[in-house]
């Protein structure tokens, strides 16, 4: 199985180890920390085996699990990983749950082996937000397990607690500002900031891809740690130009604070084959969804009518929150070989519980079986350049993010942003009008092209490939590409 990660150990303290484990699909940093027979997990994701089997392996118990506050991005695996280890669940103060907890005070000192954490609370991100000081046996400063309250070159977002707390995003910039300045600052400079999420995460605006650094360096480099900054300054830095969060976000930070379904319940129904003849009962069938995860250059070559593409290998878990209201939505999976777990997974991973199954066999079974099957007209980019001046008799559509499309896109072309395509932003195109679609790489456009044709639009052809391409050639292609508009 996939597990889509990678950890990176820091074994500069003495007589333990910290572990980063980070997702790249999410952009999210949990962490293992083990010292004399005991270890700490911090902001888990669901899947609770990857740190099961650490401990087994370095013969440690887990005594705690640190949250840094209600996750929003994804479900935390916090509660399964406490029910099978017997590990405390830890939140720092005014964090309610609808399940057993310790609420540890700002200022408490809880014990790992050798080490000790400092609880500090840090509310701003969400009012519940707070980091973890690590100490080594000797007492000094090490590290600092911040959440989402302090990111690599950036802050949390002030706004996704507003409609749960009552508050405004400049009340909760207000006490991010206090937070930082009287709580984080004052810190050693050595020590390392050891956030939960990267670049690529909704958590944010500007994170860095760096996944941790020196808080002294943050102090120079992060416009939101500048000394002379004021509060009124802070307030508008953190609060304009944001982006509306996904729409799943408020629906995992409810779970993760009233709890939900058994993880496991969750993969053995979800991993479980079906046969050619149950899939087109699930074909036939509107409550059922259709989701092929496999390349996109698979899919564009044939996929079963009806099916959505969301491929495993782009940002596959934030694009099916963003694009799948309901997390209730039943789900029947086409994926490629041996990833059928893994797909399963990653569903959970954001609270998309209710996978029903896989085809057996894949497309290939679907194919060699004489069923059906519909596919995508698509040309690449190349051929979109060399063909421009009798292509550009048809609309283009440009499905970036508008950020994206205001700093360059092709001249006259319509933005219509893949957020909330599927529900709604699609609605606004004709289907008796012929269009190109484009994103920068495919992956996204692909996606839109798959809602399109299963809502009925067959009059548009599919660009796949790079954007880039489109500005590098510019020069080259004098007269027969597309002008550029550029901010």
């Amino acid at each position: 199985m996939g597990l889509n990660f990678f950890s990176l150990e820091n074994t500069n303290l003495t007589m333990q180890k910290v572990e980063q484990i980070y997702t790249q699909c999410l952009a999210q940093g949990a962490y293992f920390i083990e010292s004399a027979g005991e270890a700490v997990v911090i902001d888990p994701l669901r899947e609770t085996e990857p740190y099961i089997q650490r401990a087994i392996k370095r013969g440690v118990k887990i005594k705690y699990i640190f949250e840094t506050h209600f996750h929003a991005d994804f479900v935390s695996g916090h509660i399964d990983l406490a029910r099978i280890t017997g590990a405390t669940i830890v939140f720092g103060p005014e964090a309610k749950t609808a399940y057993d907890v310790y609420n540890a005070q700002d200022g408490e000192i809880l014990t790992v082996g050798d080490l000790s954490f400092k609880v500090i609370h840090t509310p701003g991100h969400t009012p519940e937000s707070t980091c973890y000081l690590l100490y080594d046996e000797n007492g000094k400063e090490k590290a600092l397990f911040t959440g989402d309250t302090l990111f690599i070159g950036d802050v949390g977002r002030p706004d996704l607690a507003q409609k749960a707390t009552g508050l405004t995003k400049e009340d909760l910039a207000g006490w991010l500002f206090d937070s930082l300045r009287n709580k984080i600052m004052p810190l050693p400079d050595d020590i390392t900031v050891y956030p939960a999420h990267g670049a690529g995460s909704a958590c944010g605006k500007n994170m860095s891809s760096e996944t941790y650094d020196s808080l002294g360096n943050q102090k120079k480099m992060n416009y939101a740690l500048r000394k002379d900054m004021t509060r009124e300054e802070f307030i508008a830095a953190v609060t304009t130009g944001l982006a509306e969060p996904p729409q799943y976000f408020a629906d995992n930070a409810r779970m993760n604070k009233m709890g939900y379904e058994n993880y496991h319940k969750v993969m053995q129904r979800g991993n479980q084959p079906l046969s050619i003849r149950e899939f087109k009962k699930c074909q036939q069938d509107p409550s059922i969804m259709l989701l092929d995860v496999r390349d996109k250059a698979e899919f564009i070559e044939g996929f079963i009518p009806g099916s959505i593409f969301i491929g495993l290998d782009g940002s596959f878990a934030p694009w099916v929150g963003a694009l799948i209201d309901d997390l209730d939505q039943k789900i029947a999976l086409i994926t490629p070989s041996g990833r059928e777990e893994e797909a399963v997974m990653r569903l959970a991973r954001v609270g998309y519980d209710h996978a029903i199954g896989y085809l057996e066999g894949g497309f290939n079974a679907w194919k060699d079986s004489g069923e059906p099957v519909d596919q995508i007209e698509t040309i690449s980019v190349t051929d979109f350049l060399d063909n421009y001046p009798e292509i550009s008799k048809n609309k283009i559509v440009d499905v970036r993010n508008p950020s994206e499309f205001e700093t360059t896109h092709i001249n006259k072309a319509l933005n219509v942003p893949l957020d909330d395509f599927l529900e709604k932003n699609y609605q606004t195109l004709d289907q008796g009008e012929h269009f190109n679609l484009h994103c920068r790489s495919g992956y996204r456009s692909t996606i839109a092209a798959s809602i399109l044709r299963k809502n009925g639009y067959k009059n548009f052809i599919n660009i796949h490939g790079s954007f880039d391409t489109i500005k590098e050639n510019l020069g080259e292609l004098e007269g027969s590409c597309p002008s550029l508009v550029t901010q």
